[in-house]
């Protein structure tokens, strides 16, 4: 399977900056804008996992006491957090 940052498995598009330094992706031509879209645009990222049982999944609505300690992990506000993780939040921001 091959689950890429900012889809159902890993909803948080801010994880391609920690696998850009991991890689150097720089090195061979390939960076991230501010909003973490991949340049060229024919450019790919995923995390490649190969076992027989592997199955894609999605993760479904969080709530906001796993928002915060997100978070807190990722060391970012819980706004921040918010705007990164919106298609998976189980609750109404502001509330």
């Amino acid at each position: 399977i091959r689950p890429a940052f900012g889809y159902p498995a890993c909803p948080d598009h801010t994880e391609k900056g920690t696998l850009w330094e991991l890689l150097a992706a720089d090195d061979v031509g390939i960076s991230l804008t501010e909003h973490f879209a991949m340049t060229p645009g024919a450019s790919v990222s995923g995390i490649y996992l190969a076992h027989p049982n592997a199955r894609y999944f999605a993760v479904g609505p969080i709530d906001r006491d796993q928002v915060e300690e997100y978070a807190s992990r990722k060391n970012m506000t819980v706004a921040e957090a918010e705007r990164w993780l919106q298609p998976n939040l189980g609750y109404q921001q502001g509330g």
